[in-house]
């Protein structure tokens, strides 16, 4: 392929991910099924972006092709935004989307490993993660290159069966995964620091024999940047990327207001969440 020609294919991918309409499919789900969980969606939606533009591979564009790589959703009630990364890679389409929580909708409100691209049934949190490590076990026993991310929300680090699972993947020292937390400073009832204050989330990764980079979570090419330096970093370590992020992120009335945890979408409020967007109010 020619200098042109990689230009167009990587303009195209961009425009594909582009995160304010990833965000409008958020809004749009939310809206149709008149659910909850938005603010939690919007804060790793640079994250997936990253992952599913750069790094995540799947053969044929098949969501169970053996070869793939895995990303496991923690922090599945934040699904809305994978399922619009799978909108965007055509496993999803706008009848999924205007369909969501209405009578025969296949997609729920939590990950679901039934659904195809989703690798998890995640919700009860703290458990996913210790999925992943599995995946990743069987994966190096295997002796393929195949990655596994694990996406991980800051409060659901109050979990045992996070450092329970952070302990195997080190003693196994499984540099075929990596956990990335969203450090958004909230969960359901309060901050972070409210309920259980977290301290250096880089110091404690690294304590239990991770490779750790923190970066701005909504800075999609340091996003890109950190998660190739881990990867390329040598040490036969699992890796920890420290993500900050936005609770609500990309609508200004929603950032840091963890009323949006289990707020639900009205008339109002879509169309206002919609122009903070600065796209049309219809998905393309």
């Amino acid at each position: 392929m020619n200098h042109l020609a990689t230009a167009r294919a990587n303009t195209a991918a961009e425009q594909r991910f582009a995160p304010a309409r990833m965000r409008r499919t958020v809004l749009e789900m939310a809206y149709a099924g008149s659910t909850v969980h938005i603010a939690c969606a919007f804060s790793i939606i640079e994250l997936l972006t990253v992952l599913y533009r750069s790094y995540l591979r799947y053969p044929a564009n098949d969501p169970r092709a053996e070869g793939r790589d895995f990303l496991v959703l923690s922090k599945g009630h934040g699904v809305m935004a994978q399922y619009a990364c799978m909108r965007e890679l055509g496993w999803l389409d706008d009848t999924h989307v205007q369909g969501y929580f209405k009578d025969g909708s296949g997609l729920k409100g939590l990950s679901d490993s039934r659904v195809p691209g989703l690798e998890v049934t995640s919700g009860s949190l703290g458990h996913g993660f210790s999925v992943g490590v599995g995946i990743a076990m069987g994966l190096q026993r295997k002796g393929t290159d195949q990655k596994v991310y694990a996406i991980v929300g800051d409060g659901e680090l109050n979990e045992g069966p996070i450092w329970e699972g952070a302990l195997v993947a080190a003693h196994h020292r499984m540099d075929n995964l990596m956990v990335i937390v969203d450090k958004n400073g909230f969960q359901a009832m309060g901050t972070t620091d409210d309920v259980l204050t977290l301290g250096d989330l880089s110091a404690k990764f690294a304590s239990f024999g991770f490779a750790t980079l923190e970066v701005d979570g909504h800075d999609e090419a340091a996003v890109d940047a950190a998660v190739r330096r881990l990867w390329s970093s040598g040490t036969g370590k699992p890796k920890a990327l420290i993500a900050r992020t936005v609770k609500g992120k990309g609508v200004p009335f929603m950032e840091s207001d963890n009323r949006w945890h289990y707020t639900r979408l009205n008339p109002q409020t879509f169309a206002e969440a919609i122009d903070a967007l600065g796209l049309p109010g219809a998905a393309t």
